[in-house]
């Protein structure tokens, strides 16, 4: 979180709260670092933030790859997948 908390002190004049903002912050965050400077920030993350990362990371790679086989009758459409960003 206090990754999270330094990128929101440093932009959050420019943000207008739409999700958007966010979305492009961090493919901007993830443009400028190296694989190497992304382990370094996680590995200074607490346990449950890693854990809560990865669960997000997994909750919408699953919700991607249902939405692209067609399984179930999901609201959403398949986007690009999260580990594709960079």
């Amino acid at each position: 979180m206090k990754f999270v908390n330094e990128l929101y002190q440093m932009y959050r004049n420019h943000l207008t709260g739409d999700e958007e903002d966010a979305v492009v912050l961090v493919l901007h965050i993830l443009q400028e670092h190296s694989k190497e400077d992304i382990l370094k920030v996680i590995h200074e993350m607490e346990e449950d933030e890693v854990i809560q990362m990865f669960a997000m990371y997994l909750i919408e790679s699953l919700k991607f790859k249902m939405a692209q086989e067609g399984v179930g009758n999901q609201g959403f459409k398949p986007q690009q997948p999260p580990n594709r960003y960079h």
